[in-house]
């Protein structure tokens, strides 16, 4: 998968989640989950940018972490508003779970690769 096709990928999965937000039950609990999903949700996609123009290997490693971080705080908020019933379209918000740990899996591998390559420590 090339950076432009992940890109993409996680602009869709951001594009998803604000989405699926719109499907929220507009309790207080929904709106504080829903809005911290569409931050961490977002932030993936935008601090990957960033990576992409990473100025060294270790600052690429660290904001491809990030990116890490926040996908996995996306999944446990999706997780999170699942359980409680907080947003109606089950089906969707299974497959944006699906993604977000597709998308784990590809960070957690390019992070390990570009560690052993550049020598660095885990």
């Amino acid at each position: 998968m090339t950076s432009e096709e992940l890109e993409n990928r996680l602009i869709d999965f951001a594009v998803s989640c604000i989405k699926a937000t719109k499907h929220s039950d507009q309790s207080f609990a929904s709106q504080h989950l829903c809005s911290q999903l569409i931050r961490s949700a977002t932030s993936v996609a935008l601090n990957y940018s960033e990576a992409i123009a990473a100025q060294s290997a270790r600052d690429y490693i660290h904001k491809m972490q990030i990116c890490l971080k926040e996908l996995r705080e996306s999944k446990t908020n999706l997780r999170i508003q699942k359980g409680a019933n907080l947003l109606k379209q089950i089906e969707k918000l299974d497959k944006l779970i699906d993604e977000s740990n597709q998308l784990i899996l590809i960070f957690s591998k390019s992070i390990s690769t570009s560690k052993k390559k550049n020598k660095l420590k885990n």
